[in-house]
């Protein structure tokens, strides 16, 4: 693989704002190799099992045929312990997949290697605040940030990613993201397919231009407001979307959401059933058979998939499904102008499964899965006032309780204490764009007076689009998901595609919708971060502190 330096004309192009958007770029002095006051360095007392070291860096890669596509990758080394505990996700730029086990110690070494700012964050793990990733960690470029935690999370399917604030958008846009796959004892006595049958499915949607390059935010502050959409899907990096399987054979297939801001409503074409095993941070208490998933930005689920009585030379075809999407005014009549042959909500295919193969392997389906153990509401100290978070828009800004973010800031209802159980109720509640009075001005500073009399019946609708909320540090139970205030059209379009089952870190909620969370606040004191993981709307601010004390 070609790993040359990309040129600055092509770095803004491809790790900022496609050909339309120009930036200020943050802390230029980061790309000159100058040593960050912010690098830590090893705790000679942490005796870590596995030692890894993580390369952010630049790279060319083959996608299509002609020019090379410039992206950024995470490369892996095993430094010390079990050397095939960092594999490669196939041929692909993404990845790496890291896999470890529940109680060993772990250090990882994060070497930066961008022209910018970056930090990485393990989305789903229990760690202490200095390896969660939080932005105020961000190492500059030639700086090494090092990570030293014990894994605490039960068997599960994670992930890493960039969390540089402003940047996280970009980064992963860019490919910089790898699954981080924790497994137990538990796990291990059900005897799961693994190895060749154990199968990362990483779904993402990108554009490219004319010479194979990524282009990104195209559109300016609509594609920052409404999240990027892209007009192709990517399957584990690769273009062409098909997996090689064998007859004969059952699968567990870990699906990973790692687009910007699209979410997906998951079914097979023929309408065998999902059988699903996995959601975000365990497994559940039994399989659950559903005829799709809907799966948000960031959600993972792990998914049973039989093909012993499949004949080779067939195949399956996974599509997502057509629903409504709930984006009313602008965002809905944004999402279906030409330039995207895959509006949010449309109907396409996902993925190919070519049964082209013949094998046969004996794992078998239990029942009984993992004991799930759920906080009892009667424990939480807030149970007959849970604290509220409500997502909307004000000001052409998209806030959390009317809130931005602030790199330390933190306010008395953000503040918990260690040792105790909580509920929250997470509120989409939308919001209007025209009650401001300064809608018309901003949106003629943004567009030009033909475009903006276009949009003017859109906006008159205002802005409601669903939120995937994230929080860091835990894994929730949900309690209930109150959907009263949702419109039935969207409602009837995808209430059978979602798990309430399991310890999960991410929900998503659709417009109107809200949903009340259990979670408990141990082992670590700090500040950590609860946002929208709709990426671009992260990266505008839709994201606070929380601090346990």
């Amino acid at each position: 693989m070609d790993e040359n330096k990309i040129d600055r004309r092509n770095f803004i192009r491809l790790g900022s704002l496609g050909a339309t958007v120009v930036i200020a770029w943050p802390l230029l002095n980061s790309c000159n190799g100058l040593a960050s006051e912010k690098e830590n360095t090893i705790n000679s007392n942490f005796q870590a099992d596995l030692d890894l070291e993580l390369t952010a860096k630049e790279a060319n890669v083959q996608l299509f045929k002609g020019n090379t596509t410039k992206v950024w990758m995470f490369e892996g080394k095993v430094l010390a312990g079990n050397g095939t505990a960092v594999q490669k996700l196939g041929e692909s730029y993404l990845g790496p997949v890291i896999r470890v086990k529940k109680g060993q110690k772990i250090r990882i070494r994060f070497k930066n290697q961008l022209p910018e700012e970056s930090i990485v964050h393990w989305h789903g793990m229990h760690v202490p605040e200095k390896d969660d990733g939080h932005p105020k960690d961000v190492i500059g470029n030639g700086d090494t940030y090092v990570y030293e935690f014990e894994i605490m999370n039960r068997a599960g399917t994670y992930w890493f990613h960039p969390h540089p604030h402003g940047r996280t958008g970009p980064q992963v846009y860019n490919g910089l993201a790898g699954l981080f796959i924790v497994t137990d004892d538990e796990e291990q006595q059900l005897k799961l397919p693994s190895g060749e049958y154990d199968v990362p499915v990483v779904l993402q949607d990108r554009q490219f231009d004319g010479n194979n390059q990524l282009v990104y935010l195209n559109r300016e502050r609509m594609d920052r407001m409404n999240g990027f959409l892209g007009n192709r899907i990517l399957v584990n990096g690769n273009p062409d979307r098909e997996l090689s399987f064998k007859n004969g054979c059952v699968y567990r297939l870990r699906f990973l959401n790692g687009s910007n801001s699209r979410f997906y409503k998951l079914a097979w074409e023929d309408g065998t059933p999902l059988v699903i095993i996995g959601k975000d941070g365990s497994l559940l208490d039994s399989p659950k058979s559903k005829p799709y998933i809907m799966l948000g930005v960031a959600e993972r689920i792990d998914v049973w998939l039989d093909l012993r009585n499949k004949p080779q030379g067939s195949q399956m075809i996974m599509k997502s499904l057509s629903f409504s999407p709930g984006m009313m005014g602008m965002m809905g009549g944004m999402m279906g102008r030409g330039r995207n042959n895959l509006p949010l909500g449309s109907e396409y295919e996902i993925l190919k499964i070519s049964i082209d193969k013949a094998g046969s392997n004996n794992f078998q389906l239990s029942q009984k899965l993992a004991v799930f153990n759920k906080l009892d509401p009667a424990t939480a100290v807030n149970r007959n006032n849970p604290r509220t978070f409500r997502f909307f828009m004000r000001r052409m800004q998209w806030t959390i309780n009317g809130r931005t973010w602030e790199m330390t800031g933190v306010t008395e209802e953000e503040t918990v204490k260690l040792d105790t159980t909580e509920i929250w109720e997470i509120i989409n509640s939308g919001g209007g764009m025209m009650g401001n009075g300064n809608m018309m001005g901003e949106r003629g500073r943004m567009r030009d007076r033909g475009e903006m009399e276009s949009d003017r019946g859109m906006m008159e609708g205002g802005m409601q689009m669903p939120h995937p909320f994230h929080i860091h540090h835990l894994q929730f139970n949900i309690l209930e998901r109150d959907v009263s205030k949702v419109d039935s059209r969207i409602w009837n379009s995808v209430k059978d595609g979602f798990i309430d089952e399991g310890w999960q870190d991410t929900v998503l909620l659709m417009p109107g919708m809200s949903v009340k969370l259990i979670m408990r606040f141990e082992d670590f004191k700090g500040l950590f971060l609860y946002h929208c993981h709709n990426l671009e709307h992260e990266d505008m601010g839709m994201m606070r502190n929380f601090k346990i004390e």
